[in-house]
């Protein structure tokens, strides 16, 4: 064999096992791929799940549960209320799902606020790590205004809400009258009206020809208008 053919016959060969070694390489890849591919599963949706259905949910899949965290919310105990990953997501086989367990309702004890004024209530309630909810009023003579009459919840323990609703007393009723139309009346007529009512009045006389002396030309307020028994009224008179 001569030199070149040697030489030929090694370059053949040279090629040959390129051939075979790039063709294994990508033969091993594939397979690794298949394989890895082959041993993914899709992570179930596990929230308002219990923990033993989760774990079963997961174990049929080949993947593991661990509680990440145990916090209180709405659902019951041991339900799930979030995981990670999320569903849908691909997982490989033997892979951890990471899950927050419910502790129930939270039980909170609720202060005694009835009796108390709402501004100290507010205050005993942001100590204790709750708050005022809805705050109505109703009129009641025998109660200071803002005393606490009735809270919800009721003291004690078992609330699930951090939140107190409360009614509180706006005092007695306050006495209000409406406005009587005095204008074109005699200012003696007029002063007799206001008498019945008890309410303080300013007189202001201005001369106005065109009225009869001792009229009233002008009020304020208007007629029809709801007065509190604290209110002045001013009436203006020909003079």
């Amino acid at each position: 064999m001569t030199l070149r053919e040697r030489l030929e016959w090694l370059s053949r060969m040279t090629l040959l096992v390129f051939i075979l070694a790039s063709a294994a390489f990508l033969s091993a890849i594939t397979a690794m791929r298949v394989a890895i591919h082959g041993r993914e599963v899709t992570m179930p949706n596990l929230v308002g799940t219990n923990v033993s259905e989760a774990s079963k949910m997961l174990l049929s899949r080949g993947l593991m549960l661990r509680v990440a965290d145990r916090i209180y919310s709405d659902q019951p105990i041991n339900v799930v209320v979030r995981q990670t990953p999320p569903a849908g997501l691909l997982m490989k086989v033997s892979q951890q799902a990471h899950v927050v367990l419910s502790l129930g309702q939270r039980q909170l004890q609720i202060p005694l606020l009835e009796g108390n004024s709402l501004r100290a209530s507010r205050i005993e309630l942001l100590r204790l790590g709750l708050q005022v909810g809805e705050v109505s009023g109703v009129t009641m003579a025998e109660q200071t205004v803002d005393t606490i009459v009735i809270q919800n919840p009721r003291p004690g323990v078992g609330a699930a809400t951090p939140r107190v609703d409360v009614l509180i007393s706006q005092g007695p009723r306050e006495t209000a009258y409406v406005m009587p139309h005095l204008v074109g009346m005699n200012e003696i007529d007029a002063q007799h009206r206001l008498d019945v009512t008890q309410l303080r009045r300013k007189v202001n006389y201005v001369s106005a020809p065109q009225w009869p002396h001792g009229a009233v030309i002008d009020q304020s307020p208007l007629a029809g208008a709801r007065l509190p028994a604290t209110a002045t009224i001013e009436l203006t008179v020909a003079n």
